[in-house]
């Protein structure tokens, strides 16, 4: 029992194990201290190595900067090259327009305009069929003249031309829509001679490719008939008792285009930039013009004085002579070449400056709506304008003795006023219940969400949600159902926005300068082909499912292709307002700017893509991917390097699109270079250098104009 009692540790051993532990303790925080001393020491030299190697990357970068920025000055040279070549089509095409003759006007002559809508206005009972003949060369003016706003650069436009363009604009919506109640007109007078046997009203379609007119009119009054449908379709309305028994007639006029909003403002800051730049520039050519003829004349009068002393010898005279000839000659052929690199330096600062405005944003949020109004900054129409008229049934011919007789009201075509002004008259207060009306939602028109109905108030000048009840949409028929208090203009909007964000972009090589862009939002993915100053719809798929667009297969410029992808629904195009609606990483526009220019540039040889990393670096730097590519197949892991740019540096970074962390280390082995053409460039084949080198200058331009507009780096 007492061997298995413990034995009593004394206070020396405790005082031993205490003394042991304490130098086993200091013993530990001392080599503890020399190890974080080592690993410090070693860190702050790696920090040192790192640091010199990074001063000697930055100072190799400063010393070449020049020359790397006058070898892309040199290569940018095709953004001016392709302008002086848009110039001189848009001169062509004036030029083919008068030698054609056909008699319509150049839209761009103020004058022949106004001739063209005097002759017009004079000419009368036209019918429906022929106005819509006309509509087409005035859709086709129309047309013209928002191109020349949208495609001259700013500071080639002056106040006055965009004043009596837009005025031309307002005069031709206007004179085509009151042709097209006239013809209504003309058309409803006959409406007896042309009723159906059966109802004994009269119903009317007439259909083309801009415009589709529905018109019933009610000859019978009988109160029965209320259920309106036109052509065994379901296009229709649900009219009221009262107008069933009323002389009335019905007009859907559905325009496929929008002449009821207000014409968009052309933006054009930037100008007195623009502009002081070519002053500047204009000043260099004067200077240098007068200092070259003054030497040019100094040459001159020096040689005069040498042939004037030595006159005797006839054959040094004229060898003299062919001398100031040749001279003179060398002069004004240099002072031609330095006058055409000047005047290509203001078209370089020019369109720079037209770029730099395609990423601009507004720093002030449009005017406050009020909650019904709709916002088009916000909003866009789509499928054009269904103007719903109740119309007063015009006097019916009635033949006389094998004549006609028509009586034909001073007044012209008049619209029923529902409900009435004055109610007192009637028995119930449900006498006008808002009337039921069924559209057919435009066929070339994607809607990613069921469409909203607004209505246009003509007071205010604005598209209104109110005064519209039971919506309802059949997506797969293509029809919507909605109550109308009052009739009037009606059209169907969605969210602009509605693909932004993007979820992911690439732009890829196919063929010598031919790319394909491709935009993957929440709702859909779109493929566009850009070659030489053309675009085209490559494909569209929603949810993995291919949609037929009527765009695909069309080549169009740039311009005009942005505004039919925008009328189809399928809108990436952000505009300087788009930031106060969507969440988006906004980039310098600078620096934006420039990325592009140069993708554009390496765009023939070399693949880009999104990288999640661009949205964790700061709004000064942009962060992509980029890889050869010089066949047209897809590789299945595709070996991608990441670049990092800020306008004046780019870097290739360490990490790559799987890492779990941002860092902007630089991959070892590489180096700093000012542009991204001369980062690439270290990386890449010669084959795909000379590629580059040889691209098309509208090819480019095109690439350039399409990423300025989509603004993939801030919109993704």
């Amino acid at each position: 029992m007492s061997g298995s009692k413990k034995k009593k540790i004394t206070k020396a051993e405790r005082l031993k194990l205490l003394q042991e532990e304490e130098e086993r303790r200091l013993k530990e925080e001392e080599e503890a201290r020399l190890k974080y001393e080592k690993e410090e020491k070693e860190r702050l030299e790696i920090q040192r190595i790192e640091k010199e190697k990074w001063n000697r990357l930055e100072a190799k970068d400063l010393e070449r900067r020049n020359e790397e920025l006058e070898e892309l000055y040199l290569l940018e040279r095709c953004f001016p090259e392709a302008e002086k070549l848009k110039q001189e089509t848009r001169l062509l095409s004036r030029w083919k327009h008068y030698i054609q003759c056909d008699g319509s006007p150049d839209p761009s002559v103020a004058q022949e305009m106004n001739t063209f809508i005097s002759l017009w206005k004079e000419k009368t009972n036209e019918t429906f069929e022929e106005v819509i003949e006309k509509s087409k060369v005035v859709l086709n003016l129309i047309e013209k003249l928002k191109f020349i706003l949208l495609e001259t650069p700013p500071c080639d436009l002056q106040d006055k031309n965009i004043i009596q363009y837009q005025e031309s604009i307002l005069q031709l919506q206007e004179l085509l829509h009151l042709k097209f109640n006239v013809a209504t007109e003309i058309l409803l007078r006959q409406a007896s001679t042309l009723a159906d046997l059966d109802s004994g009203n009269m119903e009317k379609v007439i259909k083309d490719e801009n415009v589709t007119l529905y018109v019933w009119a009610n000859l019978k009054k009988n109160p029965r008939h209320r259920s309106v449908r036109f052509s065994e379709t379901q296009i229709g309305f649900e009219i009221p008792r009262i107008l069933a028994t009323s002389d009335i007639a019905v007009r859907l006029l559905h325009t496929h285009y929008d002449h009821v909003s207000a014409l968009h403002p052309v933006s054009t800051p930037s100008k007195e930039h623009t502009s002081t730049v070519t002053e500047l520039v204009k000043d260099d050519i004067e200077n240098v013009e007068k200092a070259i003829g003054k030497e040019v004349e100094e040459e001159s009068k020096q040689q005069e004085k040498r042939s004037y002393l030595i006159q005797e010898e006839e054959i040094k005279v004229e060898e003299e002579q062919d001398d100031i000839e040749v001279k003179t000659s060398s002069a004004e052929e240099e002072s031609e070449a330095i006058k055409c690199e000047l005047e290509m330096k203001i078209l370089s600062e020019t369109v720079s400056a037209a770029q730099l405005l395609l990423v601009e944003n507004s720093s002030e949020k449009p005017d406050f709506f009020e909650n019904d109004v709709v916002d088009l900054c916000q909003f866009t129409t789509l499928g054009g304008v269904y103007h719903l008229d109740i119309l007063e049934l015009p006097p019916q011919c009635k033949p006389v003795k094998g004549w006609m007789i028509v009586e034909i009201l001073k007044e012209g075509l008049q619209k029923y006023t529902y409900p009435p002004e004055t109610t007192e008259d009637f028995e119930t207060e449900n006498a006008f219940p808002p009337i039921e009306v069924t559209l057919e939602v435009h066929e070339n028109v994607i809607f990613f969400e069921d469409p909203v109905v607004v209505r246009w108030d003509a007071e205010g000048q604005h598209w209104r949600t109110d005064g519209i009840s039971n919506v309802s949409y059949k997506p797969n028929e293509r029809l919507v159902t909605f109550s109308l208090d009052t009739f009037g203009p009606v059209t169907l909007i969605q969210d602009a926005h509605i693909n932004m964000p993007y979820q992911s972009w690439e732009l890829r090589p196919l063929d010598v300068n031919k790319v394909l862009l491709t935009v993957t939002t929440v709702f859909t993915e779109i493929q566009i082909q850009i070659k030489e100053n053309l675009c085209m719809l490559s494909s569209v798929k929603l949810k993995d499912k291919k949609h037929i667009s009527v765009l695909e297969g069309t080549w169009m410029t740039p311009i005009p292709f942005i505004i039919a992808l925008k009328e189809a629904g399928l809108n990436i195009f952000p505009t300087r307002h788009s930031h106060f609606y969507v969440v988006i990483n906004n980039k310098v526009p600078l620096v934006e700017v420039k990325a592009y220019r140069q993708m554009a540039l390496l765009s023939s040889a070399f693949a880009f893509g999104w990288s999640k990393w661009n949205l964790l670096c700061n709004s000064t730097k942009v962060v992509f991917k980029v890889r050869e590519h010089l066949t047209e197949e897809r590789t299945e892991n595709p070996n991608w390097a990441l670049l990092m740019f800020s306008g004046d540096r780019a870097q290739r970074l360490k990490i790559k699109e799987e890492s779990e962390a941002f860092s902007e280390a630089l991959k070892e082995e590489t180096e700093f270079h000012s542009t991204l053409y001369h980062m690439v460039r270290d990386f890449a084949s010669k084959e795909a250098m000379e590629k580059v080198r040889s691209s098309n200058c509208q090819f480019v331009s095109s690439v350039c104009h399409m990423l300025l507009s989509t603004r993939l780096l801030s919109y993704s």
